[in-house]
């Protein structure tokens, strides 16, 4: 059978002007976003005044638009939305970069607009913005010298009063791009905002919880002076927030970046916000690896092996193991792996060194863990147990029969019916694995038919998952055709 022809540019131009310009005719009749590109891109045929005057019309739309943008509209409405920015960025930043980014930062204003007219659950509207954000920074590398200077002025003229957070994104992604005199100015301009708008934030406070303008401000002052190369300013400003939601980790990598290895010591070890998902920052492995990178450059290796083998104790990371091997010696390398192996399997919590060895990897010793805590397994553990059965059932039947069991369990226990055709699965795969694991099982565990009838006393009116198992039995040790690859 011939292949269909994959499309490019150049092939798409061996059809010709006339069928070419018939397909683009069809399509912008049945597709309304595209239908606006096109009359763009022939807009810009007379120049970038008459591109500019069309995206213009469909910006004072979208700002005037009231209406709740119903579910199963929604898709449709992002990807509108993903047309007027493509607009701006495709068919008038090339053609005139300072015109193209002021209709990009009207675009990107209307967001707390947008996001009060639609349910953004899948986030495709976000990323819309996101990417417009992008586009701006992309831009401002075009702009000349008097149109760089004028952009601060104009993203804050846009968004100086956003409290969506969009205003931070929208000077990190341009900042690199501006001149060093216009950083400086922007910089000046924002300090004199912060000082005017203290008093009425404090006295606000006193009400209640509200939005900070001066927060946002001031982490736009701590990106500018990353733009300016004022690591001492970036400090300052990390200074004057609350000790727990100081970026410690931030300012550490900052300071051994530039060589200022001892300063870097005192802001790792400072609490502060602590790394997402950890309860203790003090040996999370995010922190642990920088800290033990500032000691090495100070020439402490042997403190900062310790502090490695410390955290991995408490954490089983693979991350910081890695780190911790690779500063060893050769040889002394192989040794010390086997003993956080062996460290690894007596552990008290067997689910943390589960994700070790699935980290490292070595499914033989995820095996051997499964094995060793047979009853440990917590089958609602859906959306990990499976895949790592799934890795198993080929070389460890046996670990991939505990954690089947585990899962099926867990299903039939709870009567969680939506899962019963996973459930009538995982059974099909035990009566599979009965043939590799029931001759070699420990004797704690019992064998498939025994297992089989014991789900059958204890769930006999679960009709919903027995229909799904079918009127004869799962294949058992004696009729499978079931072979372990080679």
């Amino acid at each position: 059978m011939a292949r269909n022809p994959a499309l490019s540019a150049d092939k798409l131009k061996d059809l010709g002007t006339d069928k070419l310009a018939q397909l683009v005719f069809e399509e912008a009749e049945r597709n309304a976003g595209f239908r606006r590109q096109v009359k763009a891109a022939l807009a810009g045929k007379s120049g970038p005044e008459s591109i500019a005057k069309l995206i213009d019309r469909r910006l004072s739309g979208l700002a005037r638009a009231k209406s709740f943008i119903e579910w199963d509209k929604a898709r449709a409405f992002a990807d509108d939305l993903r047309s007027l920015s493509d607009t701006i960025t495709s068919e008038l930043g090339p053609a005139a970069p300072a015109l193209a980014i002021d209709r990009l930062l009207r675009f990107i204003a209307t967001h707390e607009q947008v996001f009060d007219r639609v349910d953004d659950s899948s986030g495709r509207v976000q990323d819309v913005y996101c990417q417009a954000i992008t586009a701006a920074g992309d831009l401002a590398q075009n702009l000349n010298a008097p149109d760089a200077d004028l952009l601060p002025d104009k993203i804050m003229t846009a968004l100086g009063e956003s409290t969506h957070g969009y205003l931070v994104d929208v000077t990190d992604a341009v900042a690199p791009h501006l001149p060093q005199n216009s950083l400086d100015r922007w910089d000046g301009d924002l300090k004199s905002a912060i000082v005017e708008r203290q008093t009425e934030e404090a006295a606000r406070e006193a009400d209640g919880w509200f939005y900070s303008m001066t927060s946002q401000w001031a982490k736009m002052r701590q990106v500018l002076a990353l733009a300016r190369g004022d690591l001492d300013l970036l400090i300052a400003l990390e200074v004057q927030k609350k000790p727990h939601m100081q970026d410690t980790l931030g300012i550490a990598a900052q300071l051994l970046e530039v060589g200022r290895s001892a300063e870097a010591l005192e802001w790792v070890r400072k609490p502060g916000r602590r790394p997402f998902g950890e309860s203790d920052g003090e040996l999370s492995p995010e922190r642990v690896s920088l800290e033990a990178r500032i000691l090495d450059a100070m020439g402490d290796e042997a403190a900062a092996q310790a502090l490695r083998w410390r955290c991995f104790e408490a954490r089983l990371s693979a991350d910081i193991l890695r780190d911790y091997l690779n500063q060893l010696p050769d040889f002394e390398d192989i040794e010390a792996e086997d003993r956080a192996h062996a460290l690894a399997l007596e552990k008290a919590e067997p689910e943390m060194a589960l994700q070790f060895f699935l980290d490292w990897p070595r499914l033989d010793l995820v095996a051997k863990l499964i094995v060793m805590h047979p009853d440990r397994w917590d089958g609602g553990k859906w959306h990990i147990l499976p895949k790592v059965a799934s890795l198993l059932e080929h070389d460890y039947p046996l670990a991939a029969t505990i954690l089947y069991r585990a899962l099926l369990d867990d299903i039939l226990d709870r009567a969680r019916s939506k899962a019963y055709g996973h459930g009538a699965k995982y059974l099909g795969k035990l009566g599979l694995l009965a043939q590799e694991t029931d001759p070699t099982r420990p004797r704690s565990m019992i064998d498939h038919t025994t297992y089989l009838a014991k789900l059958k006393e204890a769930h006999p009116r679960k009709s919903g998952f027995w229909m799904r198992v079918g009127d004869e039995e799962p294949e058992t040790p004696q009729t499978s055709g079931y072979r372990r690859p080679t």
